[in-house]
């Protein structure tokens, strides 16, 4: 999911490092960027697709693992909502944590001033330098909760 405004644009990055940009690494890089959800790499093949029909799916997954190395996008597995798929999204430069509903699939995220403490309190006390964060959480949404239900009707589906 695409923190507008919060980070660097993907293409303006990539460029201002020298990074080759061609038709088809540039339809992945600007789907990932503005997608309003979480997409595995089926899915970006197919969005960005649309733009670019010669692209394959070794381009796709040759961009992803680039713009990992480069720490520009994290990779989540959703706790698995959707069996062994990983999704990805540009990286935020506040960390969040992503609320997984185990009944509807819905994925949310949460942004805490106690979570930044929290880090700043690990490198304080024990002198660890924190690079990544991943925290995922499952349960049942707010939605979900309510209904009193507490297994899954159908396999959910991520957003």
């Amino acid at each position: 999911m695409s923190a507008a405004g919060e980070q660097r644009a993907l293409l303006e990055e990539l460029a201002s490092r020298g990074i080759r940009l061609t038709k088809q690494r540039r339809a992945v890089i600007e789907v990932i960027e503005e997608s309003k959800q979480h997409l595995d790499a089926a899915s970006l093949l197919a969005l960005a697709r649309k733009r670019e029909p010669s692209l394959n799916r070794a381009t796709v997954y040759r961009t992803i693992e680039l713009l990992k190395g480069l720490r520009l996008v994290d990779e989540l597995d959703l706790m698995h909502l959707d069996g062994e798929k990983h999704y990805y999204e540009v990286r935020s430069p506040h960390d969040r944590v992503h609320l997984a509903c185990f009944r509807c699939g819905r994925v949310e995220e949460f942004t805490s001033s106690l979570f930044e403490r929290l880090k700043a309190e690990i490198t304080t006390l024990i002198g660890f330098e924190i690079r990544v964060v991943r925290l995922e959480v499952g349960g049942h949404c707010q939605t979900c909760a309510g209904s009193g239900a507490s297994e899954p009707a159908e396999k959910p589906k991520p957003q």
